[in-house]
């Protein structure tokens, strides 16, 4: 299976937010879109990193509530893992898994086109093994 069937699946919508944005107007994003990261792009295309809830707990630690007013360039991870809808999906939960990462950019040709979590990743496994149990379970009783 491709990345690009999972995007198919799950559509390829992506928030993004500057990387001079705050850290407060970050969570804020986070928190309406439901989402755990957020790309970092000044133009919607250009990925220039990626920033997740943890990336904001971590300078937590250092800056305290100060972080919130910190910009996303300054707590943001960079470069991001990045990769691209023609990606085996074993391959990318490879990646994921081992680099600890739940969020991957997908882009075509450097330019931004969707993001899967690990969570996608999961659900189509899951549909993927579901939908081979079932085959088996029809040619067994057929």
């Amino acid at each position: 299976m491709k990345i690009a069937e999972v995007i198919q699946g799950k559509g390829a919508e992506v928030v993004t937010i500057s990387s001079k944005a705050s850290v407060a107007d970050l969570i804020d994003l986070m928190s309406t879109r439901n989402i755990g990261a957020v790309v970092v792009s000044e133009d919607g295309r250009l990925v220039e990193g990626l920033v997740s809830e943890r990336d904001v707990v971590r300078h937590l630690t250092s800056a305290g509530s100060k972080v919130l007013a910190l910009q996303v360039a300054q707590v943001m991870t960079t470069p991001a893992v990045t990769c691209t809808p023609e990606d085996d999906l074993d391959a990318i939960a490879h990646t994921m898994t081992y680099a600890r990462l739940r969020h991957l950019p997908v882009v075509i040709d450097g330019q931004l086109t969707a993001i899967v979590s690990l969570g996608d990743v999961v659900k189509s496994h899951i549909d993927q093994l579901t939908d081979e149990r079932n085959h088996l379970l029809h040619y067994i009783h057929a």
